[in-house]
């Protein structure tokens, strides 16, 4: 086990101490008002943690602390760390991003389009085209997720029993199949929709590494950068550590809610998607990776050209989510000014975000109301953990992001 430690004085890093008092006492009053169980926010200029602050319970029922060693569901956030460990097949030649992933998985070798129409009356045609890796990488591979109710194709994901993402009773391997027998919403590359676009690349991961996805994460990420407490399920020993699972209620308070079983072994469904458990010192480990460029205390994973690939974005014309979205669910201002890369989100116009930004910040969330992100242009990466899933888009993020943003002063 190891535990995120402050390691400079927030002056020294260039870090406005009564600014990030701001941050903690707006997060707190969250606490305090019902609104979040606890949580856990670490700021670093260059590397070195600046700022740390817990608050707050992992239980509340139990009156357990939030402490540094906490273990939180990450869930979307597992998202950018199968995507290393899919570029490091990439690097080794192993893996192309402009290969057809039905190279790999015969399942989706004849991919069909949604042309019209709903239920027994649903059109489709074949596709112009194949899906790509890269589109997998990319959230444009035409998928989609069974919650978004806004499509006939998310229907079809419903009535094949995807509202979780995961076919009843099926592993990795199975539910995969699932998804393939199900239409695109639309050709591969002409549009992004967030989806269950990295379960298929977990299980293209296990494919061609010959290893389940939870060996391939291990030996590929989690061991060589450190990240000693990162994994898909939580052994007897580290139990007492993980975070109680909450919803937000009608009334804008929290309850608990039963969250990935995640103490209960080894899990049939291994989610590239949204399966990792990690504690705040993985996470840091996991950012130091992208911050530096691949490598981290000597130990390279990636080469710098390869993160720099990852954390530009591949959206066509300089595209941000609002306008290459698959429309409404992504027809939000929220997603002005911002792209995407290769598993991260990329900030393309921070004039038109609509949280302060710097050019160039990428990362990712999780529906815990969880987040982590790097800014390039001012060396930093900021972290917050708790575990309340949204009713929906949760507003704490533009707060966090605003207050971190007025606390950097060089």
């Amino acid at each position: 086990m190891a535990r995120l430690r402050q390691e400079v004085d927030p002056n020294e890093a260039g870090l406005d101490e009564k600014a990030l008092d701001r941050l903690d006492r707006h997060l707190a009053q969250e606490v305090d008002e019902g609104r979040l169980p606890g949580f856990l926010v670490a700021v670093a200029r260059g590397g070195r943690v600046a700022h740390l602050t817990t608050h707050g319970h992992r239980d509340v029922a139990a009156g357990l602390p939030v402490e540094p060693d906490t273990l939180w569901r990450i869930y979307s956030m597992t998202k950018p760390v199968t995507t290393v460990a899919a570029l490091t097949l990439v690097e080794e030649g192993r893996l192309s991003l402009d290969e057809p992933v039905a190279d790999h998985l015969p399942a989706f070798a004849e991919p069909r389009v949604y042309v019209g129409g709903s239920g027994a009356d649903l059109v489709t045609r074949p596709a112009d085209g194949p899906v790509l890796v890269r589109h997998l990488l990319t959230h444009t591979a035409g998928l989609t997720f069974a919650f978004y109710h806004c499509h006939p194709v998310d229907a079809l994901y419903r009535e094949a029993g995807l509202d979780s993402s995961v076919a009843p009773g099926e592993d990795l391997a199975g539910t995969v199949d699932v998804y393939a027998s199900l239409p695109l919403q639309f050709e591969p590359g002409t549009q992004w929709n967030y989806s269950v676009a990295t379960n298929v690349l977990g299980r293209l991961l296990e494919v061609v590494a010959g290893q389940p996805l939870d060996d391939v994460i291990a030996e590929r990420v989690l061991r060589p950068l450190g990240m000693t407490d990162a994994g898909f399920w939580v052994d007897d020993a580290r139990a007492d550590r993980l975070s109680e699972l909450y919803g937000e209620t009608e009334d804008g308070g929290i309850a608990p809610v039963a969250g990935l079983p995640l103490r209960d072994g080894r899990p049939r469904f291994l989610s590239g998607s949204g399966g990792l458990v990690a504690s705040a010192h993985d996470v840091h480990r996991f950012m130091e990776l992208l911050r530096r460029r691949g490598e981290v205390d000597g130990v390279r994973l990636l080469s710098p050209d390869t993160v720099d690939l990852m954390t530009r974005n591949h959206l066509p014309d300089g595209a941000d989510l609002r306008s290459f979205g698959s429309r409404p669910a992504h027809d939000e201002p929220g997603n002005d000014g911002v792209g995407f890369g290769l598993g991260v989100s990329v900030v393309t116009d921070p004039s038109r975000t609509r949280a302060p930004a710097g050019l160039g910040t990428y990362g990712w969330s999780g529906v815990a109301t969880t987040t982590f992100w790097v800014d390039p242009t001012r060396d930093l990466t900021v972290q917050f953990m708790t575990q309340v899933r949204p009713r929906s888009s949760h507003p704490l993020y533009q707060d966090l992001k605003r207050l971190v943003h007025e606390a950097v002063v060089d």
